[in-house]
């Protein structure tokens, strides 16, 4: 997994050689558009909203250990390392021992710092489970393993949440729960106290769901993810019927196409015991379809389930990116719905203004100022000292809405710069997964067939010399 320094620096293009696959996760070294992380002050060609890294970040997850074995509180916990050059580190190698819930605090808590990136997603076991059915513990737990380094993997490609602070200490901490206690009582990000844009834009969102004026930028976006996950769902849906049809994951014979071949090897044999003749020919012959059973099972266990299993991630890392997205459109909406309560506010003063002055047809601003009107008759409060009082809290009110108009613009619009980088990021990490997601399958397919072929080529020539008398 951790490549050479002379290394890590390079630019890799597609046409670079793929790394062999070890236990550690699928990519053994920075390959990829997603692993482009150049330190270098300017790029030429390099646009205002195109990412930039400070340095490499390599991550490994590895040796699951079951702690406190034979007790309630038994947990695996995973020991997970790096290699970087980034300044934030204090060693350029650090490593820890963490348990799943420690993978899932930190991904919580980074989701709370960044709410503009797009923080990936671990698999839960039932995930795990229902999109690789396997009744071997062992094998679940390297998948877990395998996931998790997914996740960090893609912590690693990011180049603003490679250097928090949160992420640092997860590699490098030897006391982490006190790191833990410390950052939930004193985020980085303190959280907002409710105030006017809290109470006002959160019960607005409520009656409003769809922003008014969308970006045709973000609608391309949301179009391509809607695409893309599409094609995902789709691909998961039919790998996962030739799946079943190959190999059910179960280890014994079934109703499948191992189990066919291994029913027609048994007859096989039996035709051989018939055929006193034949009978050494018809027993290797038999052996050949055992063996391409076996490798058929081997397949799927090695090819296909690694790869559905990693399809399953990259659809939920597009429903991160999609969370994003729909982030960026509340923010739109919060300045929208604020602005036109702002207009309603300022419409009512002007026209308690107008009353107030007794400008004909003052009264005549709508059903709504009309009945307002008419209650406040009825309740003895419609004289000149209600309306002043009632006009001093609207003054008030209105300066308070253009002060949170002004900071929700603010915050769309740098919600929304930090949106096109973030789907800069995501584009080069996506780009990097499909490419060694598919590279993997296609190396697995390859092997498969080259044995499967070196199996009948020779069995081939012992058929050839079966003479049947007619």
């Amino acid at each position: 997994m951790l490549g050479d320094d002379e290394d890590v620096f390079d630019s890799v293009t597609w046409e670079s050689p793929p790394a062999a696959a070890t236990y550690e996760g699928p990519s053994a070294g920075p390959s990829g558009p997603g692993f482009r992380q150049s330190t270098a002050e300017s790029e030429d060609g390099r646009g205002p909203h195109d990412p930039k890294w400070e340095g490499y970040l390599i991550t490994a997850v590895k040796d699951p250990v079951k702690e406190l074995a034979e007790t309630k509180d038994a947990y695996v916990s995973y020991l997970v390392s790096a290699k970087t050059n980034l300044p934030i580190f204090s060693t350029p190698n650090p490593s820890a021992r963490r348990r799943f819930q420690d993978f899932v605090f930190l991904r919580t808590h980074l989701t709370k710092d960044f709410p503009a990136c797009v923080v990936p997603l671990y698999q839960k076991s039932t995930d795990l489970v229902s999109v690789v059915r396997s009744r071997h513990a062992t094998s679940n737990l390297c998948r877990r393993c395998v996931d998790l380094h997914r996740f960090l993997q893609r912590l690693a490609r990011h180049p603003t949440l490679q250097r928090s602070t949160l992420l640092r200490a997860f590699f490098e901490s030897t006391e982490w729960h006190v790191i833990m206690h410390q950052h939930v009582a004193h985020p980085p990000v303190p959280e907002q106290s409710s105030g006017v844009i809290d109470s006002i834009s959160d019960s607005l969102l409520n009656a409003f769901s769809r922003v008014r004026k969308p970006d045709e930028r973000f609608l391309a976006m949301r179009e391509h993810v809607d695409k893309f996950e599409e094609g995902i769902t789709l691909s998961e849906r039919l790998f996962n019927r030739a799946r079943n049809r190959t190999n059910d994951g179960n280890p014994e014979p079934g109703e499948d196409l191992t189990g066919d071949y291994h029913d027609l090897a048994v007859a096989v044999q039996g035709l051989g015991f018939l055929e006193s003749g034949i009978t050494d020919p018809l027993n290797h012959f038999s052996n050949t379809l055992l063996e391409f059973s076996a490798l058929l099972r081997h397949n799927t266990q090695m090819s296909t389930d690694p790869f559905l299993v990693h399809l399953h991630a990259l659809l939920q890392y597009s429903h991160a990116n999609r969370a994003v997205l729909k982030l960026r459109d509340q923010k739109q909406m919060d300045f929208e719905e604020l602005s036109e309560y702002l207009t309603q506010v300022t419409a009512e003063r002007d026209r308690l203004a107008a009353v107030i002055s007794g400008r004909a047809g003052s009264t005549g601003l709508g059903l709504g100022a009309y009945l307002r009107d008419r209650v406040d008759a009825i309740r003895g409060a419609d004289d000149d000292r209600t309306r002043v009082e009632r006009m001093r809290k609207l003054d008030t009110k209105i300066k308070e809405l253009q002060d949170a108009v002004q900071t929700a613009h603010e915050t769309s619009d740098a919600f929304s710069d930090e949106t096109l980088r973030e789907q800069k990021i995501f584009q080069r990490a996506k780009e990097a997964e499909m490419k060694e997601m598919l590279g993997n399958y296609a190396d697995g397919q390859i092997e498969f067939y080259k044995a499967a072929m070196e199996e009948w080529d020779r069995i081939i020539p012992i058929i050839q010399r079966i003479r049947v008398d007619v």
